[in-house]
């Protein structure tokens, strides 16, 4: 670590973020309650997704009283498609803690934030500081970058004691600003040090002082551990149709995906007629079979690789494990995770054809 440069580094990066910050809802509003639903969302999402889910969630649920109080399936709904449904659970759950133990007003010191459910270092110091202007570092993946590019530093970012290291050498150059300086650091990583492909080095108000820069480094810093092989599952996705209602089985209440209503599937790839096959085992007696394209969707640990079907039916079995509703209530009620966007996609054109 070279601690001269990043005492250099404050001033040149609050004037490059005063000109070029994105203008951005939470940022225009820096309330707390804001902050912190903002800072959830953003987790593993990029900003241009999050838009919409946050203007769409402060509409629905504007403070931490109708958070803490709102139904699980309207959370889910209001976060179908962010992915990482546990986050949005968390969320609440920090919501009904704040309600009652510190009486509706969210902490301001970092170690209050940490013992809220979801909340660890980087959150803490990203709400405290934005929301409170608390001098508290913000260390997530941009500025992990940032710094190791800034020092020459060729220290492992996937590892805890890099991480930490790091945020301790933040933490002695965090100036007044402390809200605009740990977003500088965030928004000069997401918009010039770029993690894929080259860094936009003639735009940083950095490249004076940086090493990567001066040696020539910036393609091999910052250093990460590659990951883990996703392990691949097969499935075959059906979406059955009659009577203008559609099939859905709700997920288990723990692990991936838990709780949210997902199409009725089973393991593998089924060709048609083993398809047909399964259908008749679990009752269905089909009057149209329609193969849909395949799909395939990407978890942080895990991949699915689906084929899907499209099945008309002219009545369903008396007894199923199936909960039956109209096209209409499926899209507009029941949180369906993104994993499925092909085939929801589907169900769309569907209801339209139909209304």
């Amino acid at each position: 670590m070279e601690p001269e440069r990043l005492q250099q580094m404050a001033q040149p990066l609050l004037d490059w973020y005063d000109k070029n910050a994105r203008v951005l809802p939470w940022r225009s509003q820096p309330t707390p309650y804001r902050v912190l639903v903002s800072e959830i969302m953003l987790q593993q999402t990029r900003v241009d997704a999050v838009k919409p889910y946050f203007a769409r969630f402060m509409e629905a649920l504007p403070d931490l009283e109708s958070l803490a109080a709102a139904p699980e399936q309207t959370l889910l709904k209001l976060w179908e498609g962010l992915g990482y449904y546990n986050r949005v659970r968390n969320l609440q759950k920090a919501a009904q803690m704040v309600v009652r133990e510190y009486g509706g007003v969210l902490p301001r010191d970092p170690e209050e934030l940490k013992k809220l459910p979801g909340i660890g270092d980087y959150c803490a110091g990203s709400i405290s500081s934005i929301a409170y202007n608390v001098p508290c570092p913000a260390v997530d993946g941009n500025v992990l970058r940032v710094i190791t590019r800034l020092t020459g530093d060729f220290s492992d970012i996937a590892s805890p004691a890099t991480k930490k290291a790091i945020t301790a050498a933040v933490k002695q150059i965090i100036p007044a600003r402390a809200g605009d300086f740990n977003q500088a650091l965030m928004e000069l990583g997401a918009l010039v040090c770029l993690p894929n492909g080259a860094p936009l080095c003639g735009q940083c108000p950095l490249a004076g002082i940086c090493m990567a820069r001066e040696q020539d480094l910036t393609s091999q810093i910052p250093v990460k551990a590659p990951k883990a092989a996703r392990k691949q599952e097969e499935k075959t996705v059906f979406l059955l149709l009659c009577q203008g209602n559609v099939a859905l089985v709700q997920r288990p209440e723990k692990g991936l995906l838990a709780g949210l209503w997902e199409f009725p599937s089973c393991p593998g790839r089924l060709k048609k007629a083993e398809a047909l096959s399964r259908l008749r085992e679990w009752g269905f007696e089909p009057k149209e079979v329609e193969k849909l394209p395949g799909s395939r969707h990407i978890f942080t640990h895990l991949e699915w690789l689906m084929a899907g079907y499209l099945v008309r039916l002219e009545q369903p079995p008396q007894k199923t494990d199936f909960l039956w509703v109209s096209l209409r209530e499926a899209l507009e009620q029941y949180p369906i995770p993104s994993a499925y966007q092909l085939y929801r996609q589907r169900l769309e054109k569907e209801e339209k054809q139909d209304g």
